[in-house]
């Protein structure tokens, strides 16, 4: 299999598949705790990570990261720094599992519900398989990223 193909084929296309699913993970991940920034304070709280003052703070701050962030992967925005964004998030995420499956903590996920699974070391690997996905999307351009149609360079713009 010759280089460009292989960039073209496994890099450019796989990377948008992945970001219209991890945008759309994100995306269906924030809505329920919009809705319920109370019980997410509480599963936030539950991880004992966060400092009790700022426990209100995050629930109410990380479902709308992860929303917009989300949409903006969708619709081929600003796709490095978005995936950037989601990528030290999602390290946060797999920290903050991985302290907890340590303690042996039984703590529900909260990742999608508040009332979810059961946080486990299959949570951890689904983690990480998506960190994974948000470098390949970070060093892979999307052939659709829409930030794409809308460059000029310098020239054009300076006098």
């Amino acid at each position: 299999m010759s280089k460009s193909l292989w960039r073209n084929l496994l890099g450019r296309w796989l990377a948008l598949a992945l970001r219209l699913y991890l945008g759309g993970v994100f995306v269906y991940a924030s809505v329920y705790k919009i809705g319920y920034a109370a019980e997410f304070a509480e599963t936030v709280a539950s991880y004992q990570i966060v400092p009790a003052l700022a426990v209100n703070a995050v629930a109410l701050v990380l479902p709308w990261l992860e929303l917009i962030c989300g949409a903006l992967l969708i619709a081929g925005v600003r796709v490095r720094t978005v995936s950037a964004m989601l990528g030290a998030l999602l390290v946060v995420f797999c920290v903050a599992v991985l302290v907890n499956l340590l303690r042996e903590t039984p703590i529900d996920c909260g990742c999608f519900h508040t009332l979810d699974e059961r946080m486990t070391w299959l949570t951890l690997v689904r983690d990480l398989s998506w960190l994974a996905m948000t470098v390949h999307i970070f060093w892979f351009d999307s052939p659709l990223a829409l930030e794409r149609r809308f460059e000029r360079p310098i020239k054009e713009i300076l006098p």
